[in-house]
């Protein structure tokens, strides 16, 4: 049963997931020394069931544990599309599963016994990790939402945009006036916000990126 409920979405929470109840307590304690907010669990379907991916945090994992291991968590929250940073924690004959969870996108691991202050180093990247990451993704969102605003035509002007062709040659291809053009190239710049064609490429190219297009 875990010993803190979330309090909602706005703090950065540290979830710990330990099946050892000593050592949840005791990184509970630590984290709460420095301020940081921590939930902890003694399963990971414990922490499955109560985990919602708007909150934002780490994870810091034990590697070994009963039922769904530490191993099989990550992965479950790879294929939920889980941005959450992962710290395992794990026994000295654990290191080899632990550098294959780095190789699955653990942010790192953390070896027992471990000094605390290098346990808060790690947690206070994974942190800054955390809010770099929701950042782009909320940064992906915001472009989408703008490049979804535009009209049809307007995105077909884009396209051509994209490819470098000039007002004329556009004009002649759309079978519209190169003044038209003009009107709805400078709409496209004013709705994608875009300050180049250059920015506005990159502004597709990451927009097709993060829907797999």
């Amino acid at each position: 049963m875990s010993e803190k409920r979330q309090s909602g979405d706005a703090a950065p929470i540290v979830f710990v997931v330990d099946d050892d109840e000593g050592a949840r307590n005791s990184l509970r304690f630590l984290l709460k020394s420095v301020g940081l907010p921590a939930t902890t669990f003694n399963s990971a379907q414990e922490f499955l069931a109560a985990y919602a991916p708007s909150q934002a945090g780490c994870l810091v994992l034990d590697v070994r544990m009963p039922g769904m291991s530490g191993l099989e968590l990550q992965q479950e929250l790879n294929r939920r599309g889980a941005v959450i940073p992962v710290i395992f924690v794990t026994g000295h004959g654990d290191v080899p599963m632990a550098v294959e969870a780095v190789q699955h996108g653990a942010f790192d691991f953390v070896q027992k016994p471990y000094r605390e202050q290098e346990m808060l180093d790690r947690i206070q990247r994974a942190l800054a990790k955390d809010r770099a990451n929701r950042q782009a993704l909320q940064e992906r969102d915001r472009i989408r939402a703008r490049l979804a605003s535009l009209t049809p035509r307007e995105r077909e002007v884009m396209a051509l945009m994209t490819l470098g062709k000039p007002n004329k040659v556009m004009a002649g291809e759309l079978g519209l006036s190169q003044r038209t053009v003009e009107i709805h190239r400078a709409h496209v710049m004013e709705k994608s916000g875009a300050t180049s064609v250059a920015q506005l490429v990159r502004m597709v190219l990451d927009s097709e990126q993060a829907t797999g297009r």
